[in-house]
């Protein structure tokens, strides 16, 4: 006998029953292997989709940042090439102290120059120490070396009061610049 037939031979109300059945099971079947992965797809491509706009974010931060930095080290790439031929630190720390009117209170001048491991740069440094001079040729003398267009940075400094009735100071500077 059939499925039909056995079907056939049952009364009404067993018929719709089992209609009802088949109904509610294939509706399951269909919300599970149908509409539910539909929208998990969705959810997972919202997923990715957030995700990939963070990495976007990320992305174009670094990008700003590495411009940034492209164009420091483009600044400083035009600063070395119109920079003195044969500039050393040294000498240029004593043109300065001769422009500002205190080369002849020099007391000291220490250079050092290091090799930069992988690198063709120099570091090239200059301990050097003032004697009896005012605040202001300090200053002055300071501000001179801080905004050459040579790229040369004050590292340390270390004041101290000489003469407390003439207002004279004692300075010990350390220097640095990058040579090639």
């Amino acid at each position: 006998m059939t499925l039909l037939a056995k079907f056939n031979k049952l009364n009404r109300r067993e018929r719709y029953a089992i209609m009802i059945g088949v109904g509610v099971a294939g509706i399951f079947l269909i919300a599970q292997f149908i509409i539910e992965p539909i929208f998990s797809k969705t959810e997972q491509k919202k997923k990715n989709l957030q995700t990939k706009s963070v990495m976007l974010e990320q992305m174009r931060q670094w990008q700003a940042e590495y411009d940034g930095l492209t164009q420091k080290a483009n600044l400083s790439k035009s600063r070395f090439r119109d920079r003195q031929k044969g500039f050393t630190l040294y000498s240029f720390l004593n043109q300065l102290a001769g422009e500002a009117g205190i080369k002849d209170r020099i007391t000291n001048m220490k250079p050092t120059k290091k090799v930069q491991k992988n690198s063709p740069y120099k570091l090239s440094r200059v301990e050097m120490k003032l004697d009896a001079i005012t605040l202001e040729q300090l200053t002055n003398y300071l501000y001179r070396v801080e905004t050459s267009k040579n790229m040369v940075d004050i590292k340390k400094i270390s004041i101290s009061k000489k003469d407390k009735k003439q207002g004279l100071l004692s300075a010990v500077l350390q220097v640095e610049t990058v040579e090639i």
